[in-house]
């Protein structure tokens, strides 16, 4: 008996469609219809999930026959129709879309708590009176780490266990992410307006300076939260953009060794070789940016006749810092065009 057999044995007692069974081992439907066709083989990672998910040997797998076991309860069984989120797609993304919100909002939060005690203590001796405010925000940023670090390890797991999901969002679902967001974005903007309104309200009174910075910040806080949050919830229905992402963030070699078709192979390496030339482009931008920036600031110094009395004011020295901005914007522009001729020419 072929392990073709086997496999097509397997997969109809749990009723799993080929979508299914795709999504289960991180790898295109068509991966599966080459196996069952006999024209490719999967690798020995991919072996080994299949054991587990219909629980039996490598051997009986590969070289017994199964297609008289009669059915079992399986750990994994789903039903057939169109496809379904098998491999834990929305759950991980409704994760992300929990911890990198709560990750940014604690940063702001320590920023605001920050503010409100600014000046309050002296930690150090002479002009130190800002450094409980610079504890509390490196407080908040360790606090937001917390949450960002994992959510973005967990992330790199599950793109390398599935560099390719099979779309399973119906409309509905993409129309109801839609509201949501918008109910988000709006509720995010109003609480970002309530806390100006704190800063023009209590801003005018000096002795209420911090706690109008604590409110401002706060409620930036909660509404940058609402509008990253359910911006991410609308952004995992679109699971083409996850597919070419891993693209992106996969390494060269983690996508060839991938259990793809060919065609998305190219796909992902050719969008992986424009991205590695898009970072050299703008890194060299930032690079000569930061030269200009550099000369901007020393130049007018080192050509004075007397550098220990030259005062910058008025000079270029004032607007060394436009270098970086600048040169932001230049890697924006290129990137933009990279992309588009990019996609033309393929």
């Amino acid at each position: 008996m072929s392990f073709r057999d086997n496999l097509q044995h397997l997969r109809s007692t749990r009723n799993m469609t080929q979508e299914q069974l795709a999504m289960l081992l991180g790898v295109s439907r068509q991966s599966v219809t080459k196996w069952e066709a006999e024209k490719s083989y999967p690798e020995m990672d991919k072996l080994l999930k299949l054991c587990q998910i219909f629980e039996c040997s490598l051997d009986d797998l590969v070289q017994g026959d199964l297609t008289g076991r009669a059915p079992e309860p399986a750990t994994v069984t789903v039903p057939a129709g169109p496809p379904t989120d098998v491999c834990g797609y929305d759950e991980h993304q409704r994760m992300l879309a929990w911890k990198v919100p709560t990750g940014v909002a604690a940063i702001l939060v320590g920023i605001a708590i920050g503010l409100f005690f600014e000046g309050a203590a002296d930690l150090m001796p002479v002009g130190a009176r800002d450094g409980l405010f610079v504890l509390i925000v490196l407080a908040g940023i360790l606090v937001g780490l917390v949450f960002l670090v994992p959510a973005g390890m967990e992330h790199a797991a599950f793109q390398r266990a599935h560099p390719y999901i099979e779309d399973f969002y119906t409309e509905d679902d993409r129309t109801r992410a839609r509201k949501a967001f918008s109910t988000g974005l709006i509720a995010g903007i109003a609480l970002i307006f309530v806390g100006i309104g704190f800063l023009l309200v209590l801003g005018e009174d000096r002795s209420l300076e911090n706690i109008a910075l604590f409110f401002l910040m706060f409620f930036i806080a909660l509404g940058v939260w609402n509008i990253v949050h359910y911006g991410m919830l609308l952004g995992r229905t679109n699971v083409d953009e996850y597919n070419r992402s891993v693209g992106e963030d996969l390494e060269a070699e983690e996508i060839a060794n991938a259990q793809l078709d060919e065609a998305r192979r190219e796909v992902l390496l050719a969008t992986k070789k424009e991205n590695e030339k898009i970072g050299a482009v703008c890194g060299t931008i930032m690079i000569l940016a930061t030269i200009i920036g550099l000369g901007l600031l020393f130049a007018p110094v080192l050509t004075s006749p007397n550098p220990d009395a030259f005062e910058p004011e008025g000079t270029s020295a004032m607007w060394f810092w436009v270098a970086w901005p600048v040169g932001g914007l230049l890697c924006g522009i290129v990137s933009i065009l990279m992309k588009a001729f990019g996609s033309r020419s393929r």
